[in-house]
């Protein structure tokens, strides 16, 4: 999975405010208006006065941990990982977190443009920065803890991924604030219509550009290289995949996977795709097992869950955290924010519920319209509960480590969910590689629980608080990495 990054503009700084998290160190900020309201606090707070949004940095911790917790404990318990093809589960809502804070985050940041041409540039730089990151910790250099070999051949490299959908879902998030936004003054209702009806065209022809595309594009037989190794006893060379349809949604001939097969290559694509686990493809569904008897072919096929057509609809979770991020900032007062918000929120669940019902599946790998509304809708119900606790009712100790973890994402990410740091502990070991400071702390873990799922679980919680600390550590030394 992938993190969330505070995604701020130079010429946005903001002084040290009440409440902000960072030090006075030229750090940059996410800071909205404070407010007024009696909910709030007995004495009235000045009215030009800016916060640090501290539930945003929550929601990143949590969003952060809850990657590690599904990445790391999937494998032991496979009703938390990822969906096989349809469906939700609670690795699921890890991207679409993510990609709803980065429009949440953008909506603070770009609040005042003193110059567009530079604010352009330097969205576009940032975006590069990002899609280069993720291809160097996501194309397949860094192997992880069970793999403990570096190095990729630029022929087989993976062009997409996590980092690299979020890249994108920026790009066009920050584009159309910077641009096409009408700047005016936002005294009513209609006004704050008026001011953003252009972006949410923007958005809706996005998502009918995706749908147009998924359901219209026809999809012909195909082939593809079967490994000459692999976990399921296959017969390696070529394959071809009976198809001739149009509209599928069904692993094997999709529209996303065709636009990414023609513009990436096979080659470049995920090669473990999560429908392996399907039941058509394991015997251990739904965990990953030997194919069953007579399974299809495409069961071997490489299919890319960050793919290129399916980004179009993540990127509209952008948008939609966009929208929240427009309500703090003309909202002032935190009643009309929760009410705004949760309405919001509510809508979403609602429409991607009507969806399904409608005949468009929850499905993560295609990004279906069903699963963006459900998991954007709980992206922002999660995101006002913690703003209620944490910024309007002030009840912020018990949170303060996911907070570290979310003003420091970046680094935890690169360290633990990309298992550079599990990686290079393995690197040391006592007379056999799997005699190790990680692997035999989850054995003993185990071991002492009497129980393989359960051990490891264990060891996983242990996990992530051991990088909320790390975190912590880096925040009292105000170390912050942004890119």
């Amino acid at each position: 999975m992938a993190t969330l990054i505070a995604v701020t503009e130079d010429e946005q700084r903001q002084p040290l405010l009440l409440h902000s998290t960072s030090p006075n160190n030229g750090q940059e900020q996410e800071t909205t208006p404070s407010s007024s309201s009696n909910d709030v606090e007995a004495m009235p707070s000045p009215p030009l006065r800016n916060q640090r949004l501290i539930s945003l940095d929550v929601f990143r911790g949590l969003t952060v941990a809850l990657m590690i917790l599904v990445d790391d404990a999937g494998g032991a318990l496979p009703s938390i990982n990822h969906s096989p093809w349809f469906g939700v589960t609670l690795a699921d809502f890890v991207m679409p977190f993510f990609l709803f804070g980065v429009g949440v985050s953008i909506g603070l940041v770009f609040k005042k443009i003193s110059s567009k041409p530079l604010a352009t540039k330097k969205a576009i730089l940032r975006t590069m920065k990002l899609f280069l990151l993720g291809l160097l910790l996501q194309g397949g250099y860094f192997h992880g803890r069970n793999h403990l070999t570096y190095g990729v051949d630029v022929g087989k490299i993976r062009w997409l991924g996590v980092l690299q959908r979020i890249s994108i879902g920026y790009l066009f998030a920050s584009m159309s604030e910077i641009w096409l936004v009408d700047h005016i003054m936002v005294d009513s209702p209609l006004d704050f219509v008026k001011k953003y009806y252009v972006q949410w065209m923007f958005s809706l022809l996005l998502c009918s550009l995706y749908l147009c595309l998924l359901y219209g594009l026809y999809i012909p037989n195909w082939e593809f290289e079967a490994p000459r190794m692999n976990l399921f006893g296959y017969g390696s060379g070529t394959q071809i995949v009976i198809c001739g349809l149009r509209g599928s949604l069904e692993p094997p001939c999709n529209a996303v996977g065709l636009v990414d097969r023609f513009f990436l290559g096979e080659h470049h694509l995920y090669q473990r795709p999560v429908y392996r686990r399907t039941k058509q493809c394991s015997v251990n569904s739904p965990d990953y097992g030997p194919l069953p008897p007579n399974s299809p072919a495409w069961c071997l096929a490489p299919f890319d869950p960050e793919g290129i057509l399916s980004s179009l609809m993540a990127a509209v979770t952008c948008f939609l955290g966009l929208h929240f991020g427009h309500i703090l900032v003309h909202f002032k007062d935190h009643k009309q924010r929760v009410f705004l918000w949760s309405i919001s929120s509510f809508s979403l669940l609602i429409t991607g519920y009507v969806l399904k019902l409608l005949g468009i599946p929850f499905s993560k790998p295609l990004y279906t319209l069903s699963y963006m509304c459900i998991t954007a809708g709980a992206s922002g119900l999660l995101l006002t509960i913690i703003f209620y606790v944490v910024d309007v009712k002030h009840f912020k100790k018990p949170m303060v480590i996911f907070q570290w973890m979310g003003m420091n994402a970046l680094i935890i990410y690169a360290l633990a969910a990309c298992e550079l740091f599990p990686a290079a502990l393995q690197g040391f070991y006592w007379h056999s590689p799997e005699n190790n400071l990680v692997d035999g702390t989850e054995s003993l873990m185990q071991a002492i629980l009497h129980s393989k799922k359960w051990g490891t679980l264990a060891f996983v919680i242990v996990e992530i608080l051991f990088w909320c600390l790390v975190a912590g550590f880096l925040h009292m030394k105000g170390i912050y990495v942004r890119l």
